[in-house]
C-alpha cells in the first residue's frame, strides 16, 4: 500500500472512531468556549488601551503589548491543554477503553507542567514568524511561509508524545522530528487531506453565508447565522479528526501498534520497530 493509500485509510478510519466516540468532539469545542472568554479578557482591554494611545496620538503603550502577548500565550496554552486532553482520549478510544471529557481534562492538567512550556516556545515562534513575515516582501513571505510549515510539521507529534510519555519538551521535540523522518508521507498527506475535506465541506456553509451578505435583510441574517454555525461545526469534526490522526500515527510510529479501526490501512507493516530509533517509553 503507497503513501496516499495509507494516508486516507488513515483518515477514514479516524472517521470511523469519531463516529462511534462522538464524545471527542467536545474538546474542541470546550476550547473554543474557554478561548473566547479568555481571549475578551485580554483583547478588550488591550484594545482599549491601544485605542486611548492612538486617539492621544501617541504609539502604543508597553502595556499594550504585554496584554496581548500574555493573551497569546494563554490562548496558546488553552488549545494545547484541550489538543492533549483529546489525544489522551483518542488514545483510550483506539485501545478499545471508553473515553471521557472529564478523564481527559485530568490527564491534561497532570502534564500541566510540560504543556507550559511548549506553549510558551510554540507561541513564541507563531509571533516572531509573523513578525518576519509582516516585514518581508513577496519572495521573503513564501520563504517564511515554509519555514512555518516546516515547523508545524516536524512538532506535529509533539503533543502525543508529551500526553503518553514521561518526557520533557526537549526530549519530545526530538523524539516528534525522529518520528517524522519515518512518516514524513503521511504527516504531510495527512495534514493535507484532512485540510482539503474541511476545505470541501466549508463550501456549502461559505455559499450559505455569501448568499446572505447579498440578501440582507433578516432572511439573509439567518442564512449568515447557518452559515457561521456550519462553518463552527466543520472546524470543531476536523479538530477532533486530527486529534484521533495525530494519536494514530503517533502510536503506529512509535510503537508499531495497530488498533482494530486502522486494520484496514496496514500500518503494522509501514512503520516496524527500529533497533537504535525513537522509543516510546510507555
Amino acid at each position: 500500500m503507497g503513501r496516499i493509500a495509507r494516508s486516507w485509510a488513515m483518515f477514514k478510519a479516524s472517521l470511523r472512531v469519531l463516529n462511534t466516540r462522538r464524545e471527542l468532539v467536545l474538546f474542541p469545542v470546550i476550547s473554543g468556549i474557554a478561548t473566547l472568554i479568555v481571549g475578551a479578557a485580554f483583547l478588550i482591554p488591550g484594545l482599549l488601551a491601544s485605542r486611548t494611545s492612538i486617539d492621544n496620538g501617541d504609539n502604543l503603550q508597553p502595556i499594550s503589548y504585554v496584554l496581548f502577548f500574555i493573551g497569546y500565550l494563554v490562548l496558546a496554552y488553552i488549545t494545547i491543554f484541550f489538543q492533549a486532553a483529546l489525544v489522551s482520549q483518542a488514545d483510550v478510544a483506539l485501545r478499545g477503553g471508553d473515553p471521557s471529557v472529564a478523564g481527559g481534562i485530568e490527564v491534561a492538567r497532570g502534564k500541566a507542567g510540560a504543556i507550559l512550556p511548549w506553549a510558551l516556545l510554540s507561541a513564541t515562534v507563531s509571533l516572531v514568524l509573523r513578525g518576519l513575515e509582516d516585514r518581508a516582501g513577496a519572495l521573503g513571505r513564501f520563504a517564511i511561509g515554509l519555514v512555518g510549515m516546516a515547523w508545524s510539521l516536524i512538532t506535529y507529534l509533539v503533543v502525543p508524545i508529551l500526553v503518553l510519555e514521561n518526557v520533557t519538551v526537549g526530549a519530545a521535540l526530538q523524539g516528534s522530528s525522529r518520528l517524522f523522518k519515518r512518516t514524513w508521507g503521511e504527516n504531510v498527506l495527512g495534514n493535507a487531506g484532512v485540510g482539503l475535506v474541511s476545505f470541501l465541506a466549508s463550501l456549502p456553509a461559505i455559499a450559505l453565508f455569501a448568499i446572505g451578505v447579498a440578501v440582507g435583510g433578516p432572511g439573509g441574517i439567518g442564512l449568515m447565522v447557518l452559515g457561521g454555525l456550519a462553518l463552527l461545526v466543520v472546524a470543531v469534526v476536523t479538530t477532533a479528526l486530527s486529534g484521533i490522526y495525530q494519536t494514530a500515527l503517533y502510536r503506529f510510529a512509535a510503537n508499531g501498534e495497530v488498533a482494530p479501526a486502522f486494520a484496514d490501512a496496514n500500518l503494522g507493516q509501514a512503520f516496524p520497530p527500529r533497533s537504535g530509533g525513537y522509543r516510546s517509553n510507555w
